[in-house]
């Protein structure tokens, strides 16, 4: 399997330079990972223009016998601009350990280390992993947060930043050290330039033109206001569900339709079921009938939610009527056949609700395994990142998707796991 070969950015001393990254992939039954460059030497560039222009006539470096190399000459310059995903300032990395350990913290830190990390690896940097695995807190970037709460986490943190202040300029240093800025051709420089420029003007004149008519839009919604202040009233959400601020949700596997509830307190969600297991019934019917015998379901997490009680009185009464609104069906079904068969077979839509339903079931459950096989970094999580944040910038996955698809099969059977069938 042939994984994507993506455009980076590395925040160095000596500035920003864009390269290419192949994450690792298999071949011959071995497995494989590689950075654009010479032998000891990392290629990088000022900008995608003299990345078009190497690439473009360059016959002899480490990617030239990767798998989907073929396809990274016939780029256009856009396209091998680095997104915010794949921009990793490694000179920062100071600064951030100097913040508190948050989510977005932890979670850039983790990336930045990341890619160091393949970085020691491919150029086998001793140095590099010795700084790495003296300190605990680097090993333990990728499971997010949690490991940074509490007496324990502050120490893992605290160790981590005084790490980092001793000896991240030895990892800076030995990266710096690789990095050769090559030659390219003169003329093939002139037309990426070219390109590269009319880029930015349109992207430019885009934005100015988005500004304008944001600016035309509160110009009449003003005028508007102003006209219709005594006879317009803001219309929110409406009927029980809406009222109790919990939602009934579908969800369509390959077997059949389940049915079940979710809210959501402070963007923190909330499913019926307790212990990462979720109730769900075969039909709207059958979860009002349930819902009825209110000591069932007495201990589940809903149950704390003030507006539970409101629920349960209702579907005692007989007066509760399940309906689900179409943004809250998710449809499983069919969707590995669809990445098997490429990005272009992907509905973009039933994709980003199948990932919100996935991953809010393993957020509710504590599972770090979803966020990490979404993760940019692996090639299920480019893939879907690719199809749910189109970008004329970025990189097509590249075929055969059958790592992708597998990988999508183990995600939805671990969700199905969860659901306990009334």
């Amino acid at each position: 399997m042939a994984q994507d070969i993506i455009p980076i950015e590395l925040g160095l001393p000596q500035g920003d330079l864009v390269t290419l990254w192949a994450p690792r992939w298999r071949e011959d039954g071995e497995e494989w990972e590689a950075f654009l460059g010479d032998e000891e030497d990392l290629y990088a560039f000022p900008d995608a223009a003299h990345l078009a222009a190497f690439v473009r006539t360059a016959e002899q470096h480490d990617l030239v016998d990767h798998p989907a190399w073929h396809v990274v000459p016939a780029l256009n310059v856009p396209e091998l601009i680095p997104d915010d995903d794949h921009s990793y300032d490694l000179v920062g990395v100071p600064e951030l350990v100097a913040e508190e350990p948050d989510s977005w913290t932890i979670g850039e830190l983790s990336e930045i280390v990341g890619i160091v990390r393949s970085l020691a690896d491919v150029c086998e940097l001793d140095e590099v992993h010795e700084v790495l695995d003296a300190t605990e807190g680097f090993s333990l970037l990728e499971q997010g947060r949690l490991p940074f709460t509490g007496r324990e986490g502050e120490r893992l943190w605290t160790d981590l930043s005084e790490a980092v202040s001793e000896k991240w300029d030895t990892v800076l240093d030995a990266i710096d050290s690789l990095v050769t800025v090559p030659d390219v051709d003169a003329a093939t420089l002139e037309q990426t330039a070219e390109e590269l420029a009319a880029f930015h003007e349109e992207s430019a004149e885009a934005e100015a033109g988005v500004n304008a008519d944001n600016e035309d839009l509160e110009a009449v919604d003003s005028d508007d206001e102003s006209d219709d202040d005594e006879d317009e009233v803001e219309e929110g959400p409406v009927g029980f569900w809406a009222e109790v601020g919990i939602d009934p949700i579908k969800i369509v596997s390959a077997e059949r339709s389940y049915f079940t509830l979710r809210c959501f307190l402070d963007d923190e969600p909330i499913f019926l079921g307790t212990d990462g297991e979720i109730e769900v019934f075969t039909s709207e019917k059958a979860l009002a009938r349930q819902l009825a015998d209110g000591k069932q379901f007495a201990e589940t997490d809903l149950a704390e939610v003030s507006t539970w009680d409101e629920v349960l009185t209702k579907a005692t009464a007989g007066e509760l009527e399940v309906e689900v609104d179409d943004a809250n069906t998710y449809v499983l079904a069919g969707l590995d056949t669809d990445i098997a068969d490429g990005v272009d077979s992907i509905d973009a839509t039933q994709l980003e609700l199948a990932v919100e339903l996935i991953s809010d079931a393993a957020d509710w459950a504590d599972d770090d395994t979803v966020a990490d096989a979404l993760s940019t970094s692996e090639s299920l999580g480019w893939l879907v990142s690719f199809v749910l944040r189109p970008d004329p910038t970025r990189l097509a996955p590249s075929e055969p998707f059958d790592a992708e698809q597998s990988a999508w099969r183990k995600l939805v059977e671990s969700f199905e796991a969860r659901l306990n069938v009334n």
